[in-house]
């Protein structure tokens, strides 16, 4: 039986741009491929500039990975929503993502391999 959820380390820096700010840069994040679903990269939060991230009361429930508590992006243009996503106590087939954070890519929002 093949794995649901694969974690490895991402290859090269990978950097998050939100409103023409980079607020992340990492060459330490992890890849994490979940099911048929396009890979979604983690970065660990001591690469994140969580200046720019604001506690949001939204959280969701994965029934892979756990509870996840997200982050509303603060740039001097806009805010941007439950823009970030993180599991503070992830399932343990999936520890590696702990106090890494995630990003929805949208319009102002990027992430990117340099």
């Amino acid at each position: 039986m093949q794995k649901h959820i694969t974690i490895r380390p991402a290859e090269g820096t990978w950097v998050v741009r939100a409103g023409g700010a980079v607020i992340a840069e990492s060459r330490n994040a992890l890849e994490l491929t979940e099911g048929d679903m396009p890979f979604v990269i983690y970065f660990p939060r001591s690469d994140v500039a969580m200046a720019f991230l604001d506690s949001s009361d939204h959280s969701t429930t994965c029934p892979h990975k756990g509870d996840a508590s997200y982050f509303d992006i603060m740039s001097k243009s806009m805010t941007y929503k439950n823009a970030v996503w993180s599991y503070t106590d992830p399932k343990p087939e999936v520890a590696d993502i702990k106090d890494h954070l995630a990003f929805y890519v949208q319009d102002g929002v990027t992430v990117e391999r340099v």
